[in-house]
């Protein structure tokens, strides 16, 4: 096949049926693809009246018994006519037209069951992703997003008998990546005959890029796209070529009723006919904007580049670039500037009108992914996506030029005509995650530097004040961090091993050689690129099988956390190097206690291996000229109302390593954990799925508060509880229901109370501590409390404390949280600690709201203060691991905090 340039349209024949020719000595050609657009005929329903546009059947029901059509939701002439056409374009046997393009996804996904399992892209149109999260919740269905862009990506999670259907996009939106179509296509085949490869074709339509040609069984495009061309009509279109196929699909469009309405039917026809022309005009200008954006030093995703990785194989795929790009700024306030200062480029969603839309997709079209989810696939916040129309190339890109001027993206050069821009310098602090990585971490083309420094690392645990349980039903949830916290030390060796110290944990301990750990099961990840949405089980299952100590069976919570922690160490190894090093682990939180301590030692650890593999960097700070006990502030820990010293590009790629480690520990956590661990503050947590606003969002402004964390010493099985009240929900809804509504009622109004800088401090804690009261009645109402926990609440309630008390977490045991109020006095409060230590709990006094992740900053030695007998070289900065381990958990804190100045988030 060969490949013209975007604007010169289609040179390949078409081996579809045309007129027959009118002489045997000069016959004629295929129509080429204009023409078929053009040109809507269709042999087998010539109109009575010879209408050269085809009528619009504006009727629900036919006269007659045996005629062709009875019901327009069966059939509609009209629609035959669209559907006819359509199949005529996209070298298809069969086309069905229905009322959207996510109605086609949802008539396709129906040919699925419960226990099958879909493979998916790893960058998918937000609707998509929500669509598969939903059958993957409800409908029992495996999803596993990959990264398509290479085929051997797929090759563990094809299953014959299981695997049922491959989910492409090519090119991906919005990063642009591209999948080799065809090669994916015979390789499903080849291992899982039975599977359906469909491919979403959206951002080619049929005239750059025709799937069925390479093998895909059903393809897929939201026809209010480019087909339309004029977003003035919502329309999906499905094709496939195999008999069977179409019959089921027939079959789900009847039964459900999404076929697409006569009067669509007729605009999509009429936008179908200037197909060709109009994507012609819209990727001669996206060429021209995108290489202006590349000029300019901008990191801009489009397969016409030839900077662009999957150019060769998209050149293959399709007979064109298309009309959407996108770039990223270094920054998502710039990038929201830019967005705004547009005039001609229309902020919208979607893509494929006639006019330029410019729109920013982790703010519109991919808000529905969860904040966390994007961030493990790579999807920047300060991405912008531009999908182009068909104005006068000159016209957007003088606009957009002046967006990106107006902005501070660029500035005029100097000594250079007024027409002459250079990318301007990225506002401190703003860099991207990948951009500060390249610039920060470390250079795969030189030498690396050992790293002798310790690292000294903290995180906090967290607590649910509100929305228990209720937010596995689809209410929102309240979560702050805890001041209690995990600590790590990271202490360089360099005698070609690796050691993880467990204190807390059964005072686990344990040395590697690295050479002997399992390096032929590892792939690497690349400096500044994301770990692929799954995690990588032929790691996994070779750590465990081949890397831990045969007792550390005896010890489950102990082989989780050494899984995780070499799991990150081994797939952030690059450049050949191994670093060598201690990291022993210490915690003030109780484990197991339902308080986050997981979340807290996965950040600790991503945080150390980050720094150590050289992947982060701190930002500099200057050498202080006095020492602590004069005018230097020294330590400085902030409650979290908008300050923050770690930037936040270092706080978003230790999230997105931590997660991985809440993975691997948990199978499937919400990221809630994590989030809290490393930006501290509180958060508000809403489920995908439930009809409400879905995802993460930090509570501005959230103030620290006194609290008392109870620890009750008594087990409990979450499952068992979660279970209950599900159960609970199936056998009395309505009940259930009334209660989850009041729960999320508490959420909303805790939620605004929190994030209400004007509202008094004595009036929220009044506020607050009637909400942990109705709150806790609630999940007593659902039967998740127990004896130990009333009994904590009934002791924290009585004269002289008067204190509001609940279960956090999943109840049945573990903790109870009790706000204390401003004017508790210190003996009143010292006499409850002691009644509930003698009642034989485990009480802590502590804040909920504070700092994230914290590091010590290794600038100024002299804050170590503490020298180590076991130092190997008299040039090493004094060790604190002697002290460190030697500390008791109540002293833990305070000496930590005098180590020096820590930064934090």
């Amino acid at each position: 096949m060969s490949h013209p340039a975007p604007n010169q349209g289609l040179i390949r024949d078409y081996e579809l049926p045309t007129p027959e020719p009118d002489s045997p000595f000069r016959p004629r050609k295929p129509y080429r693809f204009g023409t078929l657009c053009a040109t809507v005929d269709n042999p087998d329903q010539k109109d009575q009246y010879g209408s050269s546009s085809v009528p619009i059947y504006q009727t629900s029901t036919f006269k007659g018994v045996d005629g062709q059509y009875d019901y327009t939701r069966s059939g509609n002439p009209t629609r035959s006519h669209l559907e006819h056409h359509i199949a005529k374009i996209s070298s298809a046997g069969h086309a069905f037209a229905v009322s959207s393009g996510m109605a086609a996804l949802d008539v396709i996904l129906r040919l699925l069951k419960p226990g099958d399992e879909v493979i998916a892209g790893d960058d998918l149109y937000g609707g998509t992703n929500r669509l598969l999260t939903y059958l993957k919740t409800h409908g029992g269905v495996v999803v596993h997003h990959v990264d398509t862009t290479n085929p051997v990506n797929l090759h563990k999670y094809i299953k014959a008998g299981k695997t049922a259907m491959v989910l492409l996009e090519s090119p991906t939106n919005p990063l642009l990546k591209i999948a080799d179509l065809a090669t994916i296509a015979d390789q499903v085949k080849q291992r899982a005959p039975d599977a359906l490869v469909v491919v979403d074709n959206t951002m080619m339509s049929p005239y750059l890029q025709r799937p069925l040609e390479y093998g895909a069984d059903i393809v897929y495009d939201s026809a209010t796209k480019y087909l339309s061309g004029h977003h003035d009509l919502m329309a999906g279109v499905i094709t496939c070529n195999d008999d069977d196929l179409a019959k089921q699909i027939a079959f789900i469009i009847n039964s459900i009723g999404n076929a697409l309405t006569p009067f669509d039917c007729f605009l999509l026809l009429r936008g179908v006919k200037t197909l060709a022309i109009r994507m012609d005009r819209q990727q001669t200008s996206a060429m021209s904007v995108a290489t202006m954006l590349d000029r300019l030093g901008f990191k801009v995703h489009y397969p016409g580049l030839t900077s662009h990785p999957g150019r060769e194989i998209h050149e293959r795929n399709a007979d064109g670039y298309g009309a959407v790009l996108s770039f990223t700024t270094g920054d998502k306030a710039l990038s929201e500037r830019i967005v705004g200062a547009t005039r001609l480029w229309g902020i919208s969603v979607s893509f494929g009108c006639v006019n330029s839309l410019i729109s920013l997709p982790c703010v519109m079209s991919h808000a529905s992914i969860d904040a966390a989810l994007r961030a493990e696939r790579g999807l920047p916040e300060d991405l912008i996506r531009l999908c182009v129309g068909i104005e006068d190339p000159v016209d957007l890109i003088d606009d957009l030029e002046h967006a990106l001027l107006e902005a501070g993206a660029i500035t005029v050069s100097a000594g250079a005509d007024q027409h002459q821009f250079v990318r301007a310098t990225v506002p401190r602090g703003g860099a991207s995650i990948s951009r500060a990585v390249e610039k920060l971490a470390y250079n795969e083309h030189s030498a690396r530097k050992k790293e002798d420094r310790e690292w000294f690392v903290s995180a906090p645990g967290k607590v649910i004040l509100f929305g228990e349980h209720a937010v596995v039903h689809g209410v929102t949830a309240i979560a702050g961090a805890v001041g209690l916290r995990c600590y790590g030390l990271s202490s360089p060796r360099h005698d070609g091993k690796v050691a993880l110290s467990l204190m807390d944990l059964g005072n686990f301990s344990h040395e590697w050689v690295l050479d002997d750990l399992p390096w032929d099961a590892v792939t690497s990840i690349g400096v500044g690129d994301p770990h692929p949405d799954a995690l990588d089980q032929r790691l996994v299952d070779a750590i465990q099988q081949r890397g831990l100590p045969l007792n550390i069976d005896q010890n489950a919570q102990a082989k989780a956390a050494a899984v995780a922690f070499l799991y990150l160490y081994m797939v952030m190894t690059h450049g050949g190097e191994r670093p060598s090093f201690s990291f022993a682990v210490r915690s003030t939180l109780p484990v197991g206690a339902g308080l986050g301590s997981s979340a807290s030692f996965s950040t600790c650890a991503a945080t150390a291996l980050l720094l150590l593999h050289q992947r982060i960097s701190l930002p500099p700070l200057p050498e202080p000229s006095r020492t602590p006990d004069e005018h230097d502030p020294g330590h400085v820990h902030v409650s979290h109302e908008g300050r923050r010293a770690l930037p936040r590009q270092v706080a978003e790629e230790v999230n997105h390593w931590t997660f991985v480690a809440e993975k691997i520990l948990h199978g499937n956590p919400s990221g809630v954990d994590n989030s809290v661990a490393v930006y501290g503050g509180a958060l508000a947590y809403t489920r995908p799925g439930f009809g409400r606003k879905s995802g993460m969002e930090g509570i501005q402004g959230f103030k620290s508060f006194r609290f008392l964390l109870t620890d009750s010493r008594v087990s409990r099985d979450t499952k068992k509880l979660v279970a209950g009240v599900t159960a609970k929900k199936l056998a009395e809804p309505a009940v259930v229901e009334h209660i989850l509504d009041s729960i999320q009622s508490i959420s909303n109004e805790a939620r605004r109370a929190l994030g209400d800088a004007e509202l008094p401090r004595d009036a929220l804690l009044s506020a607050l501590a009637a909400l942990i009261r109705e709150n806790h009645a609630h999940l007593v109402a659902l039967g998740v409390s127990h004896p130990v926990l009333e009994a904590i609440r009934t002791q924290a309630a009585a004269e002289p404390y008067g204190l509001s008390t609940k279960l956090t977490g999943a109840g049945g045991g573990g903790c109870a949280v009790t706000l204390i109020p401003d004017d508790v006095k210190d003996d009143v409060l010292h006499a409850l600690v002691e009644g509930l230590t003698s009642s034989g709990y485990r009480p802590y006094l502590t804040s909920v709201g504070g700092s994230g992740l914290g590091v010590l900053s290794p600038y100024d030695p002299a804050n170590y203060a503490v020298a180590s007998s076991k130092r190997e070289d008299a040039d090493q900065q004094p060790s604190l691991r002697e002290a460190f381990e030697a500390k008791g958990i109540e002293e833990l804190t305070g000496w930590a905090e005098q180590r020096g100045r820590w930064l934090y988030v």
